[in-house]
């Protein structure tokens, strides 16, 4: 595994764990009217911790932008879902928590199943499927699947909604991903004009501003531990799908290898589940419609 795309990868998955925090701290705050409307950004972007919170989210993007620029997206997917670790550490910051039993065994878990992933699938780069049926079928289900989550999640905002939101913006962060390694490769090929000709940069802003709008609904509506595991275990399998779907990224493929690397995805998000369940995780959330505070 090159050292470049693992310090990017770790890089970016540190961005984004910081920034998830600080995004929840403030949407937490939001009105409930905002729920899924553009203008909870509006709202939002009066918020300084919401726009650090931001800053950091597009470093970390840029970061793991650069690293599937150099790697294969089956790569670089799992080891951002360790942003979950940093958003942790961060949490057990501001709350004092200790990490206890079911921290370790979150941990060890998340970053056993990464290397397991890694290590039984020896991720490596082939040719890209050339039939766009393939493609259109791949990223429909994906962002069909989003949208059926969304519309559920309507239903029952307070409940299961915010898992469902996250649940979707994972699905489409994982495409949008997808979609990044592609225009990546468009620039490095064609240049800006080969770039800005093509549609997949205009669905990577459209993938993020839509994922974006559901995350902080997800935000504000309940604590980071019912939204953040999902979110955290959807992207890196739907970037997964992704990458051996359409764009040409190969994983070991013999019995062995395919039940460590099937043991190795359980374990992210049994990690993840456990690590975004820890006590030392923000409670916030809204019970109610609430004066928009600004911090």
């Amino acid at each position: 595994m090159p050292v470049t795309v693992l310090l990017l990868s770790v890089g970016a998955a540190c961005c984004l764990g910081f920034g998830f925090v600080l995004q929840q701290n403030a949407a937490r705050h939001a009105p409930l009217s905002d729920f899924l409307s553009p203008r909870l950004l509006l709202d939002l972007m009066r918020v300084p911790r919401w726009l650090a919170g931001i800053g950091l989210m597009v470093c970390g993007m840029a970061l793991g932008a650069v690293a599937l620029g150099h790697g294969e997206v089956t790569l670089v997917e799992p080891l951002l879902a360790t942003n979950l670790l940093f958003a942790l550490a961060l949490s057990r910051r501001q709350t004092g928590q200790q990490l206890g039993r079911q921290g370790w065994a979150g941990l060890t878990l998340l970053a056993g199943g990464v290397t397991a992933f890694i290590v039984a699938g020896q991720p490596r780069g082939g040719a890209a499927v050339t039939d766009p049926v393939r493609h259109w079928l791949i990223i429909g289900v994906m962002t069909g699947g989003a949208l059926l989550l969304t519309a559920y999640a309507k239903r029952s905002r307070l409940s299961a909604g915010p898992a469902l939101l996250a649940l979707a913006a994972g699905l489409l962060y994982g495409v949008q991903d997808a979609l990044t390694r592609v225009s990546g490769q468009r620039l490095s090929a064609d240049g800006w004009a080969g770039l800005v000709t093509g549609w997949q940069p205009y669905g990577v802003i459209a993938l993020g501003v839509a994922g974006l709008v559901l995350v902080q609904s997800a935000f504000e509506t309940a604590p980071l531990r019912m939204s953040l595991p999902a979110l955290t275990a959807a992207q890196p399998l739907a970037g997964i799908a992704c990458g051996v779907g359409f764009l040409g990224d190969r994983l070991r493929a013999d019995a062995g290898a395919l039940a460590w690397e099937a043991g190795g995805l359980l374990g992210i998000v049994v990690g993840v589940v456990l690590l975004g369940m820890h006590p030392a995780m923000p409670r916030g959330g809204a019970a109610g419609e609430r004066e928009f505070q600004r911090a």
